[in-house]
C-alpha cells in the first residue's frame, strides 16, 4: 500500500483535488472531518478543548461553535493572542492516531491500494514522515480570498482578513513545495487540474504495481 499525505494552504482546492484522486481509485480521508468527529459531546477531545478554552465556545446545543473556537485559535486583532498552538496539541494527535488505524484497515484490505490523508498542517505538524509521498496543492492568493468569501458566503474583504490570519499560522506554500514530492497548482482551470492529479496519480501507481 502507499500511503500519501495530501496538503496545501487554506482555499488552495485540497478538497478537490483529493475527489479527482478518488476517481481514479484512491481511498480519501480528511483530516477536518476527523477533527470535527473528534469534538462531538461525549468525546475526550470535546472535553479537553472545553476544559481548555472554556464554555462560551458552546453552541445552545453543547457542540462547538467552531467560529468562536477559530476566533480564540488564531487571535483577533487587538484580541487575545492566539492559541492555535494549544488547539493543536490538544486535537493532532487524536487525528493522526485515527488516520493510522484507518491506513492500517485500507492496507489490510487491499495491500495495493492508495490512502490519502488530506491535512492543512501535515508539515506543521511535522507528521510527513507517516508518509510514502508527500502531495501539496497551491493556487494563487487572491484565488485563496476569493473561493474562501464564496465558500462562506462573506465579504472579499472579510475573507482576506481570515485568510490572512490563518495562513500566519501555516508554512508558506514555497516552503511546502521544496518538502513535497509532488505539487499541483490548482490556479488554473479544472481541466488543467486533473491533468496533473492523472500525472501524480499513473506514477504513484506505478511505483506499486513495480513493487508487487
Amino acid at each position: 500500500m502507499l500511503r500519501l499525505g495530501l496538503t496545501g494552504g487554506i482555499a488552495s482546492g485540497k478538497s478537490a483535488v483529493g475527489e479527482m484522486f478518488v476517481k481514479r481509485g484512491a481511498h480519501l480521508i480528511q483530516s477536518d472531518a476527523v477533527a470535527h468527529w473528534l469534538m462531538e459531546p461525549g468525546r475526550a477531545v470535546y472535553d479537553e478543548v472545553i476544559r481548555r478554552f472554556g464554555r462560551e465556545i458552546l453552541n445552545a446545543d453543547g457542540s462547538i461553535n467552531r467560529a468562536r473556537l477559530a476566533e480564540l485559535a488564531f487571535g483577533s486583532p487587538g484580541g487575545a493572542l492566539p492559541r492555535v498552538k494549544e488547539l493543536n496539541e490538544i486535537v493532532h494527535p487524536a487525528v493522526i492516531a485515527h488516520e493510522n488505524e484507518w491506513m492500517e484497515e485500507i492496507g489490510q484490505r487491499d495491500p495495493n491500494a492508495i490512502a490519502i490523508v488530506e491535512a492543512a498542517l501535515i508539515l506543521e505538524a511535522r507528521a510527513a514522515g507517516r508518509f510514502d509521498r508527500l502531495i501539496v496543492v497551491t493556487c494563487h492568493s487572491e484565488q485563496r480570498v476569493q473561493r474562501f468569501a464564496r465558500r462562506l458566503g462573506i465579504t472579499e474583504e472579510a475573507a482576506r482578513a481570515e485568510v490572512t490570519r490563518r495562513m500566519a499560522a501555516q508554512i508558506p506554500d514555497e516552503e511546502k513545495i521544496k518538502a513535497a514530492d509532488f505539487a499541483i497548482d490548482n490556479s488554473g482551470t479544472l481541466e488543467a487540474t486533473e491533468a496533473q492529479v492523472q500525472r501524480v496519480f499513473t506514477e504513484v501507481r506505478g511505483r506499486i504495481e513495480y513493487s508487487s
